[in-house]
């Protein structure tokens, strides 16, 4: 029975992270789609376009999926979607700030949606402007870490171009900027043959909400659920967690 418990629990974790995979597909190439219809379908001309690509790349989108995505928001092939953009504004448990980003061809379900993700995992929805003040647009370029990378080389290289702040992660660098800087910036690093992962504008918080284990846990079943929304794109928060209870949230996974 333990054998096959084990297995059970294998193939729950694979469907997982199957489904995980490919709602991220889906969400890469509605960006895809959305810069190519606003800018054009040539990356070399639409700078939104060329990172949209370069990030579905970086997450192994298939080719020919990418293509296809350019071809339908540009109009050189039928079934593009009318994909509008729709943001909502609220706090989750512990009184953390939540900005949610929606690409839809349903506002009503959209809303409906983040609306009972909310209600059901302890959170509320807040009148527009009320959250997001406590935020700013910036623009981040991911940087994975690799030998001859360091802080200081990308520093080197990006200072010139307008970058405001290299910050290191466990895994990668993020350079952040200006949104108006955001593609000289990403030039910059191309040009000193620094590949990078993604390159695109989000919010970050100007303060943080230090959470404890149990109200982390309970904060990220509110984003997991807000996941769950095929319309969902982004979820940007000011939540903040000490590495010792990342780990512990890990370890439960």
């Amino acid at each position: 029975m333990s054998g096959h418990s084990k297995w059970a629990t294998t193939k729950h974790k694979k469907a997982a992270i199957d489904a995980k995979r490919g709602k991220l597909f889906a969400r890469l190439i509605k960006n895809i789609e959305v810069a190519a219809r606003t800018g054009g379908g040539d990356p070399a001309g639409n700078p939104t376009l060329y990172d949209a690509i370069q990030k579905a790349k970086k997450n192994s989108v298939p080719a020919d999926n990418i293509k296809r995505a350019v071809n339908r928001g540009s109009g050189a092939e039928a079934g593009g979607a009318d994909w509008q953009t729709i943001s909502y504004e609220g706090y989750g448990p512990a009184g953390v700030a939540m900005l949610v980003e929606c690409l839809t061809d349903n506002k009503n379900r959209a809303a409906a949606d983040v609306r009972t993700a909310f209600n059901k995992n302890g959170g509320n929805l807040a009148d527009p402007g009320s959250v997001s003040y406590l935020f700013n647009r910036v623009g981040t370029i991911e940087v994975e870490k690799a030998d001859g990378i360091d802080e200081d080389a990308i520093l080197m290289a990006v200072l010139d171009a307008g970058a405001e702040e290299v910050v290191e992660g466990e895994e990668t660098f993020t350079v952040l900027c200006d949104p108006a800087t955001l593609v000289e910036v990403r030039t910059a690093l191309q040009e000193a043959q620094i590949e990078y992962d993604s390159a695109e504008v989000r919010w970050q918080a100007t303060t943080e909400v230090e959470l404890d284990l149990a109200k982390y846990r309970q904060v990220m079943r509110l984003i997991d659920a807000l996941d769950d929304s095929d319309d969902v794109q982004d979820v940007f928060t000011n939540l903040s967690v000490s590495p010792e209870v990342q780990a512990q949230y890990e370890e439960e996974e």
